[in-house]
């Protein structure tokens, strides 16, 4: 494999010989033509279309995985990768998750005979005593979303590989470009391409990516079986995002370290920052396993009560749900990306209604900084 910024660069190029397109045409055509009555491989396009399949073997190529499948949503990869599972079988999950996550696990799925146990993952002791006899399969958040933590995923696949089970990674927030979990032991990685992949705010997607023959097959036959499947200009859309993923990921990380160590120094936060580089217990294990940190952080404001005029005043960064795009947003996950969590647990988790989750952007640091500041400022101001 070339190096990834190259791979990453050179997505959809010198695969179309006819005409010698740089960029791979969008097939938008629904049905295929069985040339003297035989399949040319394209026959329905939920099942096969050319422009899905250069961004597939794109992104398995760079999780160095055998597979790659793209869905209609990062929901849409995990409820796809769900169907691997029956009714009676035990998940063990990330007691941090993303509220969409949880949301699907606890209200659609239990419904249908899947039993979630939702465990501190950092805690090896906690995850082995959790496997029960039905367990077939640990769902891991590293970093997890909204609190940052992070877990080994290497000594995580190694326990799941002796009891038999399979370990399923949301690499989402650090992407392959700073963390491939497959090579770290993983059988199947999900993205929600909306995010970093696509990087533009502009395309809803989500990524597979398997290991294994089998595990494969039975994940390309779900995911034509259920429907799943991106359409063709979204394809296109989320290849070309990808094609500056590295650029972008290097400058997320660089405002996001800044930001982060600012956030911890200001009075009205004290030092409740979290994020991998700042992590004492989980930063050694982080870079371990990744090439970078990434553009995630989340802190906490003193008071509950200077959150509403701190997100009132901020000018530049963006009140709005959803990360990973080239424009700064701030999520209030208590009733947003976590609201449908219950409260109890919520609070348990460390989801309290002081925590503010920021995707930084690209935008020049000391327009972020000053941003930042400003509006802390005036939340103090307006709280005092």
């Amino acid at each position: 494999m070339k190096k990834m910024e190259t791979e990453l660069a050179q997505i959809g190029c010198r695969r179309e010989p006819k005409t010698g397109s740089i960029n791979f045409p969008v097939y938008f055509a629904t049905a295929y033509e069985h040339v003297g009555g035989v399949s040319t491989g394209y026959d329905y396009t939920r099942t096969a279309n050319p422009t899905r399949d250069v961004l597939q073997e794109s992104i398995a190529r760079l999780e160095q995985g055998d597979e790659g499948f793209a869905c209609s949503s990062g929901m849409a990869a995990i409820q796809t990768v769900m169907g691997l599972f029956s009714q009676g079988d035990h998940l063990i999950v990330s007691l941090d998750l993303y509220g969409g996550t949880y949301r699907l696990f606890e209200e659609n799925l239990r419904r249908f005979g899947l039993d979630f146990s939702y465990v501190d993952l950092r805690n090896m002791d906690e995850v082995e005593n959790a496997i029960q006899a039905n367990t077939r399969a640990i769902f891991i958040e590293t970093p997890t979303n909204p609190l940052m933590q992070v877990a080994d995923i290497q000594a995580l696949c190694s326990l799941a590989r002796r009891h038999q089970i399979i370990t399923i990674v949301d690499n989402t927030f650090l992407t392959p470009y700073f963390q491939r979990p497959i090579e770290l032991g993983a059988d199947v990685v999900i993205h929600s391409a909306t995010k970093y992949l696509g990087g533009h705010n502009d395309v809803l997607a989500g990524l597979i990516v398997t290991k294994g023959s089998e595990l494969s097959e039975h994940v390309r036959y779900l995911h034509n079986a259920i429907g799943a499947s991106l359409g063709p200009h979204d394809c296109y859309l989320l290849m070309r995002g990808m094609k500056t993923l590295a650029l972008r990921m290097d400058r997320h990380q660089e405002n996001a370290l800044q930001l982060a160590q600012f956030l911890r120094e200001h009075s009205l936060i004290k030092g409740e920052v979290y994020y991998p580089a700042l992590d004492e217990k989980g930063k050694d294990t982080h870079l371990k396993q990744a090439g970078g940190f990434g553009g995630m952080l989340s802190f906490r404001l003193a008071d509950a009560n200077l959150i509403r005029p701190f997100l009132h005043h901020l000018k530049l960064i963006t009140f709005a749900e959803s990360l990973g795009g080239v424009e700064s947003l701030i999520t209030y996950p208590a009733t947003q990306t976590h609201a449908d969590i219950p409260e109890e647990i919520r609070l348990k988790v460390g989801v309290c209604d002081r925590l503010l989750r920021l995707s930084v952007g690209i935008e020049h640091i000391d327009d972020l900084r000053a941003d930042l500041e400003q509006a802390l400022s005036y939340a103090n101001e307006y709280y005092s």
